[in-house]
């Protein structure tokens, strides 16, 4: 599988135009399922709203969906869809939520005030970048731990606190393949006293 962006939890923002209100809200999604009951929550604190335009992007199955909810023919679903694509982002889901404020926009400015309100609440949005992973984990004697920090850090590994019980542990993720080089870099700092131990990869945000 492939590296993938997503965003991490979820993010809201809101703008007027012509005295519409447009509310657009995010979040993270891995199913059709999760994303149809967020959809669900939404609306339901949103009774009053004249539309709840949705899209949303899914890895599984390259699922991909939209919906105008009322709102004339590919003037508002297809540009929030538009919006998550531009934006290279899967396993997401963009609701707009639209309160009409009596002035009529025209098929240009729905599409326009769409477009701003998708993109608006993705680029307010924590984006991260899904990598395939390992941990690596390895024990040095106490002369030794600093120098061995510094060969992890080096290699751009994202550290966790270290264990210091009769000699210290360090444990720390980075992209899978990355590790090969630091085997022989602790077998060298320790004279072959220190075997990292790797784990099997699996898929994090990094």
């Amino acid at each position: 599988m492939e590296d993938y962006r997503t965003i991490q939890g979820r993010s809201a923002v809101e703008i007027e135009v012509k005295h519409s209100r447009f509310i657009a809200s995010a979040a993270f999604v891995e199913t059709e399922e999760q994303a149809l009951d967020f959809l669900a929550q939404i609306r339901a604190a949103n009774r009053t709203a004249n539309h709840n335009v949705y899209a949303y992007v899914l890895r599984e199955g390259n699922r991909l969906r939209y919906s105008d909810d009322g709102e004339p023919a590919k003037t508002a679903g297809l540009p929030v869809l538009e919006a998550i694509q531009h934006a290279g982002l899967v396993d997401c889901i963009v609701v707009v939520t639209r309160y009409f404020g009596g002035t009529l926009l025209g098929t240009g400015g729905l599409v326009r005030a769409y477009t701003e309100s998708a993109s608006g609440v993705l680029e307010a949005s924590r984006v991260v970048t899904v990598r395939s992973c390992v941990d690596i984990r390895v024990t040095v004697e106490y002369p030794l731990y600093e120098r061995a920090a510094l060969i992890l850090q080096n290699a751009g590994a994202r550290m966790q606190d270290p264990e210091f019980a009769q000699d210290v542990t360090l444990t720390a993720t980075l992209p899978e393949g990355e590790e090969a080089p630091l085997i022989p870099a602790f077998a060298e700092l320790s004279r072959g006293a220190a075997v990292p131990q790797i784990s099997k990869p699996y898929y994090t945000p990094f």
